[in-house]
């Protein structure tokens, strides 16, 4: 039986590490050579989440934020230094494009990225699934 649920793989990476990575075409170091190495083998990618929250609300605000349940709250959270901070530090790895994908790739991912931590600058590896019983709820728009 195929299970219900999908999964997402989020790393913390320090300070500095986070800085390289959120610049696609910039120099090179080694821990993001292995960083880059690893996430080839499952065709993934890294996207920092303070850019997609803010690419989220860059959208709702063209379309119009009615349109976007979690607009305030993103933006809230953007506009928020101590959170800012967090999140600049916080990437989502992509496999094929997509944030979410099977318990398997996530596994691999998890336990890969796990064991280049202390040599790749990650301060943490976390997995998520999709079951919202596991999972905080968003707030609830107004």
């Amino acid at each position: 039986m195929t299970e219900p649920w999908q999964f997402q793989v989020r790393i913390t990476v320090v300070p500095e590490l986070a800085d390289t990575l959120r610049t696609p075409h910039g120099e090179r170091d080694e821990r993001q050579a292995l960083l880059d190495a690893a996430l080839r083998e499952r065709n993934a990618a890294l996207k920092c989440q303070f850019d997609a929250f803010a690419e989220y609300v860059e959208e709702a605000e063209a379309v119009g934020p009615d349109r976007y349940p979690l607009y305030q709250w993103t933006k809230d959270t953007i506009a928020d230094s101590q959170k800012k901070a967090k999140y600049l530090r916080s990437f989502t790895v992509y496999v094929g494009g997509e944030a979410v994908y099977d318990r398997e790739t996530a596994d691999w991912l998890h336990a890969r990225l796990t064991a280049l931590a202390s040599k790749a600058g990650i301060e943490s590896v976390t997995r998520f699934d999709t079951n919202p019983a596991n999972n905080p709820q968003p707030p609830a728009g107004k």
